[in-house]
């Protein structure tokens, strides 16, 4: 399988990048931090993995996705592509706010959209084979929460928009994801300094993740635990949310 990963230097993209590895994937990666992104490349061929192209690459930049996406395409024909590049909010000022909808939002939208550009062109027979866009998201776009309201809107767009997705494609065999996971460790868990209940390493929400996406199911929430508290708490009356916020520790 051709795969594309974006985000792919540290946490839930690189753990990813490292399982497709393992199946022998070509593999299309890029990041912000050159060095990472080179170490990730070396593993990848390490464990397996056909053939790695990394490219350092800030998702913000539509045309410069777009272009690199297109030119993947030419190398190889892509088949599952993750729309994973994403950043945590932190001190919820204007500049942190601004940077998290810039990158969770618009980055994933220059992502997907020459994505599905490119698997619209493919023929009908190439398509039902499966070509599939996944995009990660966050528990935590089940929101509204207190603890981190753009970093919570942003996760929630980008649920809302994967599965809307999801239903329009379906007609046109490209398959369409949403990724939920609690805490997994990266680089924004480890600046949390809150409680994580449920905490999971990233190689082992990788395989959650790669595992459901082969049997294509929509909605990738995990642990199930903190997919019902946050289910539950997004179906209370606001007034029961706000009061259940209140009593949620700060992030920072």
């Amino acid at each position: 399988m051709t795969t594309l990963i974006t985000g792919a230097s540290s946490g839930i993209g690189e753990a990813l990048a490292f399982e497709c590895a393992k199946r022998g994937d070509t593999l299309f990666l890029c990041g912000q931090n050159t060095e990472r992104l080179n170490g990730v490349l070396s593993i990848c061929k390490d464990l397996g993995a056909k053939n790695v192209y990394a490219k350092c690459l800030d998702v913000r930049d539509e045309e410069a996705t777009r272009t690199w996406i297109c030119e993947c395409e030419n190398i190889s024909p892509l088949e599952r592509i993750f729309a994973n590049a994403g950043v945590g909010t932190g001190i919820e000022d204007e500049e942190n706010v601004r940077k998290t909808f810039a990158v969770n939002v618009n980055g994933t939208v220059n992502t997907v959209l020459p994505a599905i550009t490119l698997f619209r062109k493919r023929k009908e027979s190439e398509r039902k084979k499966g070509l599939q866009i996944i995009i990660t998201a966050s528990i935590a776009g089940y929101g509204p929460l207190a603890s981190c309201p753009a970093y919570s809107a942003t996760k929630s767009c980008l649920k809302t928009w994967a599965l809307s997705l999801r239903g329009m494609l379906k007609d046109e065999n490209i398959k369409v994801s949403a990724i939920c996971p609690g805490f997994v460790r990266s680089r924004i868990t480890d600046r949390n300094k809150c409680p994580m209940p449920f905490f999971m390493e990233a190689d082992k929400a990788a395989k959650i993740i790669l595992s459901r996406a082969d049997r294509n199911i929509g909605l990738i929430a995990f642990p199930w635990p903190m997919r019902f508290a946050t289910w539950f708490l997004s179906t209370l009356p606001y007034r029961f949310n706000e009061l259940l916020n209140k009593l949620l520790p700060k992030k920072y």
